[in-house]
């Protein structure tokens, strides 16, 4: 069994068909310098904050070894002015069918540039308290979503990226807008860094955008935020989501206009679990 991080869905959530159009060219900075890219469309939407989500067991497969599953995670994503950094910290106690209990662990960073174009990624995970997995590395991407992964660890590696990748918060600024203007379905590639190998290609299926806000939101944060739910599946490179084939990891969740997620469920193949949002802050960030 293999725990995912969630992104990127994010929470990055975790994809589109493009990226978005390649911002027309700027004139030198002064000094010679080169000027500052231009960041994604809808980026100036995305809120700073920190969220926390208490885990529920959902249900688990016939054939499942997992019985129970429970735990929390806590989310926060930072204006860095020129990028967005974020961190997904999670904690899972997972029990058998015989009664015996693991817990599960994973401590998931990134940094990227608003500009959709670069990402630092810094992932670990642990077993019943022992580190059982760490990926660290860098992705870049050309205009057209081309590019490449040069991984640290778990060792000395460069995959390449395919064109139309997109990184995990441009892929929750494209899902978005994608879900706003209407359209059901999103097929792209998803450099995470969550995987050695590379981008997984993603689907995802995006019902219909809830354009009347909440009267009496939860949480202030979510004060007229319009919302939509989607479900993202993703697949690994021997499994590309073509016919019938089943997805090594799938996510729903109610997303708003701000990035903010909700409502989450995590299907990790052999169990599934439900996130509730417990609490949410905004956070300050910015140039």
């Amino acid at each position: 069994m293999r725990l995912r991080s969630l992104l990127a869905t994010t929470l990055t959530l975790g994809a589109a068909l493009v990226l978005a159009a390649p911002a027309p060219a700027q004139p030198a900075a002064p000094g010679g310098q080169a000027p500052t890219p231009a960041a994604l469309p809808g980026t100036e939407a995305m809120a700073a904050h920190r969220a926390a989500y208490r885990l529920s067991f959902d249900r688990a497969r016939d054939n499942a070894d997992i019985a129970r599953a429970e735990g929390v995670m806590l989310f926060e994503v930072l204006d860095a002015c020129d990028g967005w950094a974020s961190r997904q910290r999670l904690t899972m106690r997972l029990q058998d069918r015989d009664g015996q209990t693991v817990e599960t662990a994973s401590d998931y960073s990134t940094w990227e540039s608003k500009d959709g174009r670069r990402l630092r990624y810094s992932l670990t995970q642990m077993t019943g308290g022992a580190v059982s997995n760490r990926i660290t590395g860098e992705a870049t991407l050309q205009p057209d979503g081309t590019g490449s992964a040069r991984y640290e660890q778990p060792r000395p590696s460069q995959e390449a990226l395919p064109a139309g990748t997109l990184l995990p918060m441009a892929h929750t600024i494209r899902a978005i807008a994608a879900a706003r203007a209407g359209e059901r379905i999103l097929n792209a590639p998803l450099m995470d860094g969550t995987s050695d190998d590379g981008a997984q290609e993603s689907t995802t299926v995006l019902s219909a955008w809830r354009r009347e806000a909440e009267a009496s939101p939860r949480f202030p944060l979510l004060a007229s935020q319009e919302s939509g739910r989607m479900r993202i599946a993703f697949f690994g490179k021997d499994n590309n989501g073509g016919g019938a084939s089943s997805p090594d990891y799938e996510v729903g969740l109610r997303y708003y206009a701000n990035g903010v997620a909700d409502e989450l469920n995590m299907d990790f193949g052999e169990f599934a679990v439900n996130g509730r949002l417990e609490t949410l802050d905004a956070l300050p960030g910015g140039c």
